[in-house]
């Protein structure tokens, strides 16, 4: 992380978006079954954003995602590599009284396993934590390393999913940590 500087960003950094490389691999998913995390082997190939088009896995998407959250006071960082953003992060607060919501978090292809989602996670937890969240809520991809990570920062499976967040993404894990 030598050359890795954390900033806090605005709405009016958010074409930076491009230079994110969510790239990966995916040789072990997890699904939820009787409140127990279940492991299985998947081969999913996930690709970067996509430069053109309106989809969910669309640079367009992406910006309106974190705009819109951006302007519901949400809070974003950035990891930078000599000015070119390699990983970032939104926290939403207040979904609940007291519950603060990890609404995104990538880190580059190249750049995973360094410390850079830690370092950016513990940031956003201190800027909701000083704003009064008690709770960090968190909807993760269902592969081996979001799922890995989150553990290792001291999540656990969400015993009650919040509904409207669950409805969007069924197949994630959704996970709480307490403050």
């Amino acid at each position: 992380m030598e050359s890795i500087t954390l900033r806090w960003m605005d709405k009016h950094e958010l074409e930076k978006l491009a230079d994110l490389d969510r790239s990966e691999s995916v040789k072990t998913g997890y699904r939820l079954e009787a409140g127990e995390l279940v492991a299985k082997p998947v081969d999913w190939n996930v690709p970067s954003f996509f430069p053109e088009g309106e989809g969910d896995h669309s640079l367009a998407e992406q910006t309106r995602f974190c705009q819109s959250h951006l302007e519901k006071g949400a809070g974003m960082i950035g990891a930078f590599d000599h000015g070119r953003l390699v990983g970032t992060g939104v926290i939403t607060l207040e979904v609940r009284p007291g519950m603060a919501q990890l609404a995104y978090l990538h880190v580059s292809d190249g750049y995973r396993r360094q410390g850079i989602a830690t370092c950016m996670l513990q940031e956003l937890i201190g800027w909701a934590s000083a704003r009064g969240a008690r709770l960090i809520y968190v909807s993760a991809t269902p592969s081996g390393s979001a799922v890995g990570f989150y553990l290792s920062q001291g999540f656990v499976p969400a015993e009650e999913p919040l509904p409207e967040l669950f409805d969007l993404e069924p197949e994630d894990i959704h996970m709480i940590r307490q403050l």
